[in-house]
């Protein structure tokens, strides 16, 4: 039943979506004869339909790993299995105010055997002395804090990752908290030698205002359903900060964790991927992290991402053009390409040619075409997205709002940084104040 209804409602939208496409080329067609401003329409609605298959695609492959994970045998939780020793990596700097539910959900773990290094990376505050508290040790779990002098996040990592012992590292951000199986759920993916790392499922726990709403909308449509794309091919290209789980050998193997970029997460990924192991992702795995809660905070979260993948992309640069190394990093790269520099560029270009056009020469209907096709998009990956996750069905009515202002918002962020990064202008880590809504 449930496998009829992703089916079913993909093609519904597919075939609306299409229908819009095929009306909208036929309206631009007949109504100029001006031969530049067919071109500039037709370079539109090619860019368009480019932009509904890469969606569509996406939504194709998360609908194939849903049912092909509803197809396997249930997993059911073998408590007296032995399994790996996980050691979970906590860097934090400045977290007193979200240390102690960090903490808390990780101690709630039904995972047997962990560990837990909490690395304070030169905290002001009183990060550390609340983090001592929890310190404990027994024969099957322990949780030790260790200070250092700031460093930076990667560094603060590659700390824990040299004092850990366990065959497993888990990495959660200190701002974080986790479901109670999340450790179990993701260990059971190393079961497969190839895979080097596994992605858990991110969500927005402070939903107190319309911009964190849309971050919710955000991180299930835009980033958990893109995941569960990419598992189908084993190909998930970054392991989000709030819950990622490595093998410790293949850590290893790419020589840790680097310095050079913002996006360390990302950056380790795609060394990861260009070694030639598998990136896999677990939907059931949950983290809940705090958004942005104001806008200046949200450019800045999302200057800082861009940054970071540009500095990643520019890292491995080599396997742009260098298919026959490695076809899956050469693919996510371009991806990768295609999401912060091309799409953003192309979408406020043609957002400003379109309602100009539609002043100038009275096509107030193609800009309703144009713009629904998008929001369709949307509010069909997000009623895709609510399906599978449980998620509450408001978040769907948000996608009305979401392409009207949201994206635009975001994809502006991106071309600057974007320019920021091409002349090098500096920028610092940029690090948000949390407000204590885990």
């Amino acid at each position: 039943m449930v496998k009829s209804i992703f089916i079913v409602t993909f093609g519904f939208f597919l075939i609306i979506l299409l229908g819009i496409i095929l009306y909208s080329f036929y309206q631009y067609y007949t109504l100029f004869n001006s031969l530049f401003i067919k071109l500039v329409f037709g370079l539109i609605l090619g860019f368009t339909t480019l932009v509904v298959l890469r969606y569509m695609f996406l939504l194709f492959f998360s609908i194939l790993q849903t049912i092909k994970k509803s197809a396997e045998e249930t997993y059911i939780i073998d408590y007296t299995k032995k399994m790996p020793k996980i050691s979970v990596i906590v860097p934090a700097y400045n977290e007193e105010v979200t240390i102690t539910t960090s903490l808390a959900s990780l101690l709630k773990q039904t995972y047997p055997n962990f560990e837990i290094l909490v690395i304070d990376d030169g905290s002001q505050d009183r990060t550390s002395l609340i983090a001592k508290r929890f310190e404990f040790e027994n024969q099957k779990k322990s949780l030790k804090v260790y200070r250092k002098k700031n460093g930076g996040k990667s560094r603060a990592i590659n700390y824990g990752i040299k004092r850990a012992t366990g065959e497993l590292i888990f990495v959660m951000d200190a701002d974080s908290k986790l479901s109670p199986n999340a450790l179990y759920l993701l260990a059971r993916h190393f079961e497969d030698p190839d895979t080097a790392a596994v992605a858990g499922s991110v969500y927005v726990s402070n939903r107190n205002n319309i911009l964190t709403k849309l971050q919710a909308l955000e991180y299930i449509e835009g980033l958990n359903m893109v995941r569960n794309g990419q598992a189908f091919l084993k190909a998930v290209n970054i392991i989000p900060g709030p819950i990622g789980m490595f093998r410790k050998s293949a850590l290893e193997d790419v020589g840790l964790y680097d310095h050079d970029t913002f996006a360390e997460d990302c950056d380790v990924t795609l060394k990861l991927i260009t070694k030639g192991y598998k990136i896999d992702f677990e939907p059931e795995a949950l983290a809940y992290t705090e958004a942005p809660e104001n806008l200046l905070d949200l450019i800045k979260q999302r200057y800082r991402w861009t940054r970071g993948i540009l500095q990643a992309i520019k890292k491995h640069s080599k396997l742009l053009w260098n298919f026959h190394i490695n076809k899956t990093a050469s693919f996510v790269m371009w991806y990768m390409i295609f999401e912060s520099i091309i799409w953003p560029v192309a979408d406020v270009y043609v957002n400003i040619f379109v309602v100009y056009q539609s002043l100038v020469l009275g096509m107030s209907m193609f800009v309703f075409y144009w713009w629904s096709i998008f929001t369709i998009l949307d509010m069909a990956g997000a009623l895709y997205c609510v399906l599978i996750t449980g998620e509450s069905l408001s978040l769907v009515f948000y996608a009305l709002y979401y392409r009207l202002f949201f994206i635009e918002i975001i994809n502006i962020a991106k071309i600057l940084s974007s320019l920021e990064e091409f002349f090098g202008v500096q920028m610092s880590w940029g690090k948000l104040e949390r407000k204590g809504s885990l």
